[in-house]
């Protein structure tokens, strides 16, 4: 009888044992099983850190690009605003280089004038510079305007008065010019200041 005893003591200290050693399974098992758990309800937080982090990074990137997009346009804007003045103050050297003939043409007529006993040769001096000077500046696209006999046109003419036509075909047409009109290069830059017959 001891011995049963004993066997059955030792039968359910085993079973303890067996069960103790269950019931730490179980809970390992229950253990791994959470962490496997934990692990996946994490990982898509570090799926959506990751992905936070690249569209961080994305628009940091864009961010940077806009940046220097923006300076570079801004360098572009002053560099063409540089250009646009120094070719507005040099837009007009190439003729005024090209007047200097004239203008020394002027200064030996003047010389000239100091001393003339005669008027005519100075007057041919003074018309072969203002031809010199003509033909220079209808190279350049410069051409006045014909406007006596013409119809009044709005577009090129700017009316001073009105004056009595001396013949009736001349009503509503230019009698008389004040001023003479130019253009360049086919667009009026100086309107003629005209007299239109009434």
């Amino acid at each position: 009888m001891f011995n049963r005893k004993k066997v059955s003591e030792t039968e359910e200290s085993t079973k303890m044992t067996d069960h103790n050693e269950e019931t730490r399974e179980q809970e390992d098992v229950q253990e791994e099983i959470e962490q496997v758990n934990e692990a996946r309800v994490n990982q898509p937080e570090e799926a959506e850190l990751s992905e936070t982090d690249k569209l961080k990074s994305e628009v940091s990137m864009l961010n940077d690009k806009y940046v220097r997009l923006y300076a570079e346009f801004d360098n572009y804007k002053r560099r063409t605003t540089k250009e646009r003045i120094e070719l507005l103050q040099t837009a007009g050297k190439d003729v005024i280089v090209s007047l200097l003939g004239i203008l020394d043409d002027f200064e030996r007529a003047n010389k000239a004038m100091e001393t003339a006993s005669d008027v005519k040769p100075v007057k041919e001096g003074v018309e072969l510079i203002q031809n010199k000077l003509t033909s220079l500046l209808a190279q350049k696209g410069l051409k006045a305007m014909e406007s006596i006999g013409q119809p009044f046109d709005a577009d090129i003419h700017e009316a001073i008065t009105n004056a009595p036509a001396p013949t009736p075909d001349l009503k509503g047409k230019v009698i008389d010019e004040a001023e003479k009109g130019y253009m360049l290069n086919d667009k009026v830059i100086r309107y003629a200041k005209v007299i239109v017959g009434a």
